[in-house]
C-alpha cells in the first residue's frame, strides 16, 4: 500500500542533523515493529477466540457438528471489510489524520482475525504454527534486505503491485471455476509477490521517514508502514499454509 503524499525529501545537512536523523529512522523502524506486533497480537487473539468460542464462531461462520462448513453474512462483511477499509485509506491518506489512521489500522487488524481463524479451523495446530515460523523467519530476513539494499526497487513495487491485481482476479475466476493446478499456481505465485513486497515495504518505510523528517507526520508514517507489511505478512503466510498446512 502506498504511504502518504508529505512532500519534498528531506536531506539531512551537517554531521549533527545525521545523526539526529539516523537516530530518529532507527526510533521509527521500532515505531514500526511495535505496531505491527500488536496488529499481529490483536489478530491472533481475535483468531483464536473464535476458534475456541463455538458461540462467538457462529456469529461468523455456519458451524455443524464443531467444524466451519461456511460463512454466513456477518462473515463475508468481516471478511472484506479490511479490504474496503484499507482502500479507503488509500485514497484519503493525505488528509487523515494520526488519529484517524490509527483507527482504521486496529479494526483492520481485528477483522483479519476472522479470516485468520479459519486457518486454524482447516489445518492442524501444529503445522499452523511450524507455518507461522517459517514466515516469520522469511520476513525477517525479506525486512534485512529491503532496509540494507542500495538498490532502489521501487520499479520492482510497481511490477508487484500490478501481480497483486492479478492474484486477485485469478482468485476470483478460480473461485468460479475451480481448478487444483490453479490453485497451486496462485498459490506460488503469492509467496513470490508478497515476498517481494516485504522487501519493498520496508526500504518504503526509510524513503517515507526520510520525506517525514523534521515534521509531525512520522507517526502517521509509521502507521501505513505497518499496515502495509502486516498485508504482507499475513497474505505470506495464507500461502505458505496453503503448501505446508496438514488439513485436520
Amino acid at each position: 500500500m502506498a504511504g502518504p503524499n508529505i512532500g519534498t525529501l528531506n536531506r539531512p545537512g551537517t554531521i549533527a542533523d545525521q545523526v539526529a536523523f539516523d537516530a530518529g529512522l532507527c526510533a521509527q523502524i521500532l515505531r514500526v515493529y511495535n505496531y505491527l506486533a500488536s496488529g499481529l497480537a490483536l489478530s491472533g487473539v481475535v483468531a483464536f477466540g473464535l476458534f475456541s468460542s463455538a458461540e462467538l464462531a457462529g456469529l461468523f461462520f455456519e458451524v455443524e457438528a464443531g467444524h466451519v462448513v461456511g460463512l454466513n453474512v456477518l462473515g463475508w462483511i468481516a471478511i472484506f471489510a479490511p479490504l474496503g477499509l484499507v482502500l479507503l485509506t488509500s485514497f484519503r491518506a493525505a488528509q487523515m489524520s494520526v488519529t484517524a489512521v490509527r483507527t482504521v489500522y486496529w479494526p483492520v487488524t481485528a477483522l483479519m482475525g476472522v479470516s485468520l481463524s479459519l486457518l486454524l479451523f482447516r489445518y492442524t495446530d501444529v503445522s499452523v504454527a511450524r507455518t507461522f515460523f517459517v514466515t516469520a523467519a522469511a520476513f525477517g530476513a525479506l525486512s534485512v534486505f529491503g532496509y540494507t539494499t542500495k538498490r532502489d526497487l521501487s520499479a520492482v513495487g510497481k511490477f508487484l503491485f500490478m501481480g497483486v491485481i492479478g492474484l486477485i482476479l485469478a482468485s476470483l475466476v478460480n473461485m468460479i471455476w475451480p481448478s487444483g493446478t490453479m490453485s497451486f499456481v496462485i498459490s506460488a505465485a503469492g509467496v513470490l509477490i508478497f515476498s517481494g513486497l516485504i522487501a519493498y515495504d520496508t526500504q518504503m518505510i526509510k524513503q517515507q521517514y526520510t520525506e517525514a523528517w523534521g515534521s509531525e507526520m512520522a507517526e502517521k508514517v509509521a502507521i501505513f508502514g505497518a499496515l502495509s507489511l502486516y498485508i504482507s505478512l499475513v497474505n505470506l503466510f495464507q500461502f505458505l499454509m496453503m503448501f505446508m498446512g496438514q488439513r485436520r
